[in-house]
């Protein structure tokens, strides 16, 4: 008995300590992004509190860039993007579950060999294809290349796939379409993988960096990444660090409250995806 309550008090004990370590970068950003300039610059050893928080850092954060304006575009293509990524996986991932074709598990085995292509190669690939449309500085540019993903369509299939096939056989007799099928029936079962990828999408699209540094080069098309890139570049992200961890915490916010929000869900989904039968 007094092994177990031991074993369990050490098990919290590690559990709180690494909590804390992951934790503490957060505390420190938004630390920092409350500090006043001058007392920060101040700090030969740095402190982990202040006893005079300031809210001008946030003021200065969107007022030295537009970040406001990178938001929204920001906003604009995860939307965009999120939404023509579920249309297209969701389509990918029922053609490959539950149709039948000539080749379909070797079409499929072959698509799954893609994920084996270095990424760097695919960028290359997609930087010339969107160059040669002329295409550059416009959301179309920005979104065509991440409207689909090998791994989502992959982990859709899967759970797909464990939908029993005699419900389909009973809605093909009932004359039910195969669109109106997977509307009505796939989709809520598998809902909460749907809603794991989706939060997953809007975490990638939201954090996205190497594209748009690549294919925007005007900044009506910036996004945040571009926005704490071009702060850097201007020299006010070394010069004023308080108000450049401000800017990292107003982007950083919208996922930290949106993965809190459907915790669950996601925990759900990525369970559910990776159990079979």
């Amino acid at each position: 008995m007094k092994k177990s309550r031991f074993l369990t008090i050490l098990t919290y004990a590690f559990l709180i300590f690494w909590a804390l370590v992951v934790l503490f970068p957060f505390y420190w950003m938004v630390l920092t992004s409350v500090k006043d300039y001058g007392a920060y610059n101040a700090e030969y050893i740095p402190k982990f509190f202040t006893l005079s928080p300031t809210l001008q850092n946030y003021a200065d954060a969107f007022t030295t860039v537009p970040l406001g304006r990178y938001l929204l575009n920001t906003l604009l293509f995860t939307a965009g993007t999120t939404a023509l990524m579920l249309i297209v996986i969701t389509l990918a991932a029922f053609a490959f579950a539950r149709l039948q074709f000539a080749g379909r598990d070797i079409v499929f085995t072959l698509f799954l060999a893609l994920m084996m292509i270095p990424n760097e190669l695919v960028v290359i690939t997609n930087f010339t294809t969107i160059t040669n449309l002329e295409l550059r500085n416009t959301f179309t540019g920005l979104i065509l290349p991440s409207v689909t993903s090998v791994f989502y369509i992959y982990l859709l299939r899967e759970n797909f796939a464990q939908i029993p096939d005699e419900l389909y056989y009973a809605a093909k007799v009932d004359g039910t379409s195969d669109l109106r099928y997977l509307r009505k029936v796939m989709i809520p079962i598998c809902r909460p993988t749907l809603v794991t990828i989706t939060i997953l999408k809007i975490i990638e699209c939201w954090n996205s960096y190497v594209w748009p540094r690549l294919i925007t080069d005007d900044a009506d098309y910036y996004l945040v990444s571009n926005g704490i890139q071009e702060i850097r570049e201007n020299g006010f992200g070394r010069a004023n660090i308080p108000a450049m961890m401000a800017a990292v915490v107003v982007i950083s916010l919208p996922l930290v409250i949106l993965f809190l929000l459907f915790r669950r869900q996601i925990m759900s989904g990525v369970a559910r995806g990776g159990t079979k039968g």
